[in-house]
């Protein structure tokens, strides 16, 4: 089992916090468009099986190809950069409270990207 700390130390950790954002993004663009898989494809100017990737969790991105889908959902990314010594600090005085901490939420966002997943990936079979 991992510390907290290692866990906030993990590369793996933050590219899961960045791809479960831009999944939450690319979802959140469909519903209110009412665009499913395919139409969203060709509205990237991408395949059916490109967007697939992207609501799997299979998608591993370029800086480029980040900002291209996020800009095509009428979104901006934002990357901010703040020592780890600060990141792990906010996050234990966090802990126990109801404020959403960077663990908190990658729970929440895991458990609603399964659940859209699942409707997401019906809609187009």
């Amino acid at each position: 089992m991992f510390t907290r700390e290692e866990v906030l130390r993990s590369p793996e950790y933050w590219f899961e916090e960045a791809q479960n954002e831009l999944y939450r993004q690319v979802v959140e663009y469909m519903e209110k468009s009412g665009l499913n898989q395919t139409q969203l494809a060709e509205k990237l100017g991408v395949s059916k099986d490109y967007v697939s990737q992207i609501l799997k969790g299979e998608f591993n991105y370029t800086l480029k190809k980040l900002i291209e889908i996020s800009l095509a959902v009428g979104k901006v990314p934002q990357v901010e950069y703040k020592r780890i010594e600060e990141v792990i600090n906010e996050e234990s005085k966090t802990k126990g409270s109801k404020k959403r901490s960077p663990l908190n939420g990658k729970l929440r966002l895991l458990k609603e990207k399964s659940s859209a997943r699942n409707t997401i990936l019906n809609s187009d079979f």
